[in-house]
């Protein structure tokens, strides 16, 4: 089987023939078959087996058809070589035992091992690196997103105790900005060297805060993380999560190639919010696909018209799949995408010429 490149060719704003898809939690709880296997395991015994985690990456990929694998793994996984005790904890999510409150708790977090303390998910990018016959995306959480859990202590909807630090102890919220940072910025890099052909910072809930303090909280870490990485030749992904569409006329600087946008914000106005500069990618509601199917292709119809308009997009989902998604439904949704996507580029190209 030829190597499907059509996602890094997207990636660097390259004209192709046809729109390529890959969904964020492709790798997840919808596939039956990864059900059964979290009957024997949870996700962090999963990560420890590359074996397991290799084959578990690349089921959407035999299953879905899609363009792009995501590595399968959790964004908390690298704050455990910090020294940081968690467990995901079912319909719960991450769960710190000792949440950070104080400057002795980041004086107290390690600098990131990766060799010692995450060879496994190393070796898991290698077997993908050589099975796959698409681009692997590795991935790593975002500083304010990871933060949120660290001094939250689990998610929240508030994130009360994150702004307060963030507002009464500025000081201490740039230390651990700082520290989350280097964590981002090494764990990447290894990801890279070992064969990972893309990467995501993930930043889900940064979409909590007001313009003006991500701009001033957060965007200078962002703005440090992707400029510390911008050797590497590879695309580049920020995705600032749900409920984030205010905030993209503050990224212009970032050196991303590529902006996710949530479904809140169309294509068409994400472009021009982020100056036409960057590739973007989304932003189907994943919600959507509870929809009939006729339904679920007028959506994507539509995104998919704005999205060819010009060079550089690549169809996902706003946020990640949900459990109950149905695997028919996204096969059938990415075939569509596919064979609309390559009609609509010809036609576009006939009329050009």
């Amino acid at each position: 089987m030829a190597y499907n490149n059509t996602f890094i060719e997207a990636s660097f704003k390259r004209q192709v023939d046809r729109l390529p898809v890959w969904y964020m939690r492709q790798a997840g709880r919808y596939d039956p078959e990864y059900r059964k296997i979290k009957e024997k395991y949870t996700l962090l015994e999963i990560c420890k087996q590359p074996e397991l985690a290799a084959e578990v990456t690349m089921l959407p990929v035999r299953k879905l058809g899609v363009d792009a694998a995501i590595l399968y793994s959790d964004i908390m996984n690298p704050v455990a070589s910090l020294g940081i005790d968690f467990d995901i904890v079912k319909d719960i999510g991450p769960v710190i035992d000792n949440p950070i409150r104080s400057a002795a708790d980041i004086d107290r977090l390690k600098p990131i091992d990766v060799d010692k303390d995450l060879s496994h998910i190393m070796e898991t990018i290698q077997i993908l690196d050589h099975e796959l016959q698409v681009p692997l995306i590795t991935f790593a959480g975002a500083p304010f997103t990871i933060a949120s859990y660290l001094i939250e202590g689990r998610p929240s909807k508030s994130y009360i105790r994150t702004k307060e630090m963030m507002y009464s102890e500025p000081a201490l919220w740039f230390t651990l900005m700082d520290k989350l940072g280097d964590m981002v910025i090494t764990y990447v890099r290894h990801q890279i060297e070992n064969g990972g052909k893309a990467f995501q910072v993930f930043d889900s809930w940064v979409g909590a805060l007001a313009p003006q303090d991500f701009k001033y909280y957060v965007l200078p870490t962002i703005t440090r993380i992707f400029d510390e990485l911008s050797d590497l030749k590879v695309p580049k992904i920020y995705f600032p999560g749900v409920s984030s569409g205010e905030l993209l006329p503050t990224l212009h600087e970032v050196k991303a190639d590529i902006i996710g946008l949530d479904w809140r914000v169309s294509i068409t106005e994400g472009r021009l919010r982020l100056g036409e500069k960057f590739a973007v990618q989304g932003n189907l509601d994943p919600y959507v696909l509870t929809a009939p199917m006729d339904t679920i292709k007028k959506y994507a119809k539509d995104i998919i018209d704005q999205g060819i308009q010009s060079p550089g997009y690549i169809f996902n989902l706003g946020h990640g799949l949900f459990p109950e998604a149905s695997i028919d439904k996204l096969k059938e949704l990415t075939d569509y995408v596919h064979e609309y996507s390559e009609q609509a580029i010809r036609a576009q190209k006939s009329t050009v010429f």
